[in-house]
């Protein structure tokens, strides 16, 4: 028997139903699509700019002075939450820099920095306003700024990225007002202590709360003390960790954010741990053993 060919559809009904047959999630990316804030404290200004050609990667922006306020040595934040990988490239490049990968796939990238959060081959778990490191000139840079980029899922480049509700396309310079980190504190019990910490104890303090986490990877022990009130001004706090029958472990100063990350090791012991800020203080009794 001879074999029935499929009828050949005019356009238009062709089109018509190779959209019925999309499946109804057809457009995943606008359903996961990731909102960024400027990577600088609330408040401030700084220049985004766009320029072309000769900038590489086409379509990052180099972060700049803005009128009088200096851009170096400014605390660099994350502009989504995710998980952040830190790298160094040593004197070439993009020197000390990071990769923040977000739940949609998108990637951004901050290079040329002086200081970051940890050192170059960690990670950490971060949230939109988690401060990730500082402005500086490493790498092939010719003068201190912060070079950052959004990329696609399939790692292109967006080279008309938008942060803060600020759209700045190819050839475009704009100064940008951070709302970045303008409400609580922007860092997490978990984020502080690292991978594979869950809180398992917490008491309230004036202005904050100190918080006991354990990881049963490695049986470790982690206290932290973090801020609710008058965060990113310093002020004194402290976090302490004292395993039963071994000596105390504080960290305790000028902070602006939290106290910590203290760590001990104490298998099959019981802990008493606690924190501070200001005059208010918390001591739990021993407990948590074993």
């Amino acid at each position: 028997m001879p074999k029935i060919g499929k009828l050949a559809l005019p356009p238009a009904l062709a089109l018509a139903a190779a959209l019925l047959a999309q499946p109804a999630s057809a457009d995943p990316v606008e359903a996961l699509a990731t909102t960024h804030k400027s990577p600088f404290n609330c408040g401030k200004t700084f220049n985004a700019n766009n320029w072309t050609p000769g900038h590489s990667p086409s379509g990052s922006l180099d972060w700049q002075d803005y009128g009088g306020d200096d851009i170096n040595g400014e605390t660099v934040r994350a502009t989504a939450a995710g998980t952040a990988y830190f790298y160094d490239a040593g004197n070439t490049s993009y020197g000390k820099w990071i990769e923040i990968r977000h739940g949609d796939g998108t990637r951004t990238r901050y290079a040329h920095l002086a200081t970051m959060a940890r050192a170059a081959g960690g990670s950490m778990s971060v949230g939109q306003g988690t401060a990730i490191g500082t402005v500086g000139s490493t790498g092939g840079s010719t003068a201190p700024h912060l070079h950052y980029e959004q990329r696609t899922s399939t790692g292109a480049v967006d080279t008309s990225p938008t942060v803060d509700g600020v759209t700045v396309s190819l050839g475009q310079k704009k100064a940008i007002t951070s709302t970045n980190s303008c409400g609580g504190n922007p860092y997490t019990p978990e984020e502080v202590c690292g991978g594979g910490y869950a809180v398992i104890d917490s008491a309230a303090l004036t202005g904050g709360r100190t918080y006991l986490l354990y990881n049963s990877g490695n049986g470790n022990n982690c206290v932290v003390t973090l801020k609710t009130t008058n965060v990113g001004s310093p002020s004194s706090m402290s976090a302490f960790l004292e395993p039963e029958g071994a000596s105390r472990t504080t960290n305790a100063g000028s902070f602006s954010y939290y106290a910590g990350p203290v760590v001990r090791s104490a298998p099959g012991q019981c802990v008493k741990w606690g924190g501070s800020i200001g005059s208010s203080t918390y001591t739990s009794p021993f407990e948590h053993c074993g």
